[in-house]
C-alpha cells in the first residue's frame, strides 16, 4: 500500500467504506434486499423454511441458504427464485 493515500482512494471510496460498515452486499443485490423480497414473496415464517429446503437445479442443486453460503451472489439466487416460482413482477 502507498504512503499517504487512504485506503479507501485505492479500492474505491463507497465501496470500501460499505465494506467498514459491515453492509451486506453481493455482487448488484444487498442480502437485505435479497430477504425483504424472499419475505415479501413467501411470508415471514415460510421463507426461512423454504430458503432451507428447496432445492433449485439452477443453483448447481443447493438450495438458497447453501448457494448464499458458498458465496453465489445474491442476485444471481433471486433469479433463480423468481424461475422456480410465479414471483409477483413488482419484486423482480
Amino acid at each position: 500500500m502507498r504512503v499517504g493515500i487512504p485506503r479507501f482512494q485505492l479500492w474505491g471510496g463507497s465501496h470500501w467504506r460499505r465494506l467498514r460498515r459491515g453492509v451486506d452486499h453481493t455482487w448488484g443485490m444487498r442480502l437485505t434486499d435479497f430477504w425483504s423480497r424472499m419475505h415479501r414473496h413467501f411470508g415471514e415464517a415460510y421463507a426461512e423454511s423454504w430458503a432451507k429446503d428447496y432445492v433449485i437445479a439452477d443453483l448447481d442443486g443447493r438450495t438458497v441458504e447453501q448457494a448464499l453460503a458458498d458465496g453465489v451472489a445474491a442476485k444471481r439466487v433471486w433469479r433463480a427464485v423468481c424461475t422456480v416460482v410465479d414471483v409477483d413482477p413488482r419484486l423482480r
